[in-house]
């Protein structure tokens, strides 16, 4: 498989097998990532990687969470307020064909509820990983996450896994922060989703569209 391929064969999965993912094939995969660019070279991710008992352990504790309808500040503000178009748009759009793939009719708000929290037990994956970096990093060394868990997403392509990015998880800091024991100076980016795509499962049939180019490239020669 080439990159090209990698990118194009590259989307968020939101339904696993529950087909262990091997600890080695793993470790291969979040370390390989570490090539990514990064400015100055500070290499400003940290990640923690988790499966097996500690997995379920954490999947648990959320979902207790969630019933009794504990909240938290969330890590950052996830999209901007007031989001606007053209991407308030995609963002609708896109949320509009998921429920679409799934059966979710726009009115059944308790059924769209129940389908996202989902994220919060990583889609049935296997295995996961969290992104945190150190709080005195500016937006800079953020874009270094960002390539470093591209990296990460198309090596596992590479490999015959699948992946869902998860901002999602910036919603309870304090719980991941306190299971995972990271430092008091590191803050929570992200969480993924790894393993073995389901491929009965209707959400996987979604494929995201992309803007026509003549929206966001220029190109002058």
């Amino acid at each position: 498989m080439n990159v090209s391929d990698a990118v194009a064969a590259r989307r968020s999965v939101r339904g696993f097998l529950d087909t262990p993912v091997d600890a080695d094939l793993l470790r291969d995969v979040v370390t390989k990532a570490a090539r990514a660019a990064t400015g100055g070279n500070l290499q400003p991710w940290h990640v923690d990687v988790i499966s097996d008992a500690p997995l379920a352990e954490l999947k648990a504790i959320v979902a207790a969470k969630l019933i009794a309808g504990e909240t938290e500040e969330p890590a950052y503000q996830i999209y901007p307020a007031p989001l606007t178009a053209p991407y308030r748009d995609r963002r609708f759009a896109i949320g509009e064909a998921m429920y679409g793939e799934v059966g979710i009719p726009r009115e059944d708000k308790a059924a769209r509820r129940m389908w996202f929290a989902r994220n919060f037990q990583f889609f049935g994956a296997p295995a996961a990983l969290f992104c945190t970096v150190d709080r005195q990093m500016g937006p800079p060394q953020w874009a270094d996450l960002g390539m470093y868990l591209q990296n990460v997403m198309l090596l596992a392509v590479e490999a015959g896994l699948a992946t869902c990015s998860q901002e999602c998880w910036a919603m309870y800091p304090e719980t991941i922060t306190s299971f995972l024991g990271t430092p008091g100076e590191r803050m929570l980016f992200c969480g993924m989703a790894i393993g073995y795509e389901d491929t009965e499962e209707p959400a996987n049939r979604l494929r995201s569209s992309r803007a026509p180019e003549e929206e966001w490239l220029t190109v002058r020669s």
